[in-house]
């Protein structure tokens, strides 16, 4: 039996790393086996572009270069990571997928959608997530949170205009997709966030109907 994927989105400083964390614990506590994964990266190829990606520079990055950049990732990643993955039974949980390049490629850069989602159905194909957790913050405290890290990346530098239109771009993809998404709020206390992380996980195994 094909295996669940599962992808989690959000904007930046949305606490990912703390709810993917949970979702293994999950995951493992139910005895389902799986594999984690993120994007650009989830391959030692795709992490090589990932780099590319996300590295600060002197050079701009052309806004049509980070597109073909991520998705020549996830073609790598899809095919030689997620697919057979999911062939064999595993649950994938992916930190961040296509639903990113859609927000941040198309939305937050102003990109043609159009070619997006000739891309998608391109290199993604059927090889869409069953459910996506989308962690919604108010841009303000999610950039608060990234300044506390240690480590910034590029787009974590952003204008804060870019970041708003990166959340209503979520929110947008998630209310035209009410099946696929559970949009949770990441600005509550971290026991309310788990809580509503174990819900959607629950409505993903079809847990809630027994």
């Amino acid at each position: 039996m094909k295996g669940r994927f599962i992808s989690l989105e959000g904007g930046e400083g949305s606490g990912k790393s703390t709810c993917l964390a949970y979702i293994q614990s999950w995951l493992e506590n139910k005895s389902i086996p799986y594999l984690t994964t993120r994007e650009p990266g989830g391959t030692s190829l795709a992490e090589d572009i990932r780099q590319l990606v996300l590295n600060d520079r002197e050079e701009s990055v052309h806004d049509l270069t980070e597109l073909l950049l991520v998705f020549a990732s996830r073609a790598q990643h899809i095919n030689e990571k997620i697919k057979p993955a999911l062939d064999s039974g595993l649950c994938v949980v992916s930190d961040r997928f296509i639903d990113s390049s859609f927000v941040y490629q198309g939305v937050a850069r102003g990109g043609d959608m159009d070619k997006i989602q000739t891309l998608s159905d391109w290199v993604v194909k059927e090889c869409l997530p069953d459910r996506t957790i989308l962690l919604d913050v108010p841009v303000e405290i999610g950039l608060q949170r990234v300044q506390s890290r240690q480590q910034s990346d590029r787009l974590d530098k952003e204008s804060v205009e870019f970041h708003e239109k990166v959340r209503q771009g979520f929110l947008e993809r998630a209310y035209k997709d009410k099946g696929r998404f559970s949009i949770v709020d990441a600005s509550q206390s971290i026991k309310a966030v788990l809580k509503d992380i174990d819900i959607a996980l629950n409505a993903a195994f079809h847990l809630d109907k027994y």
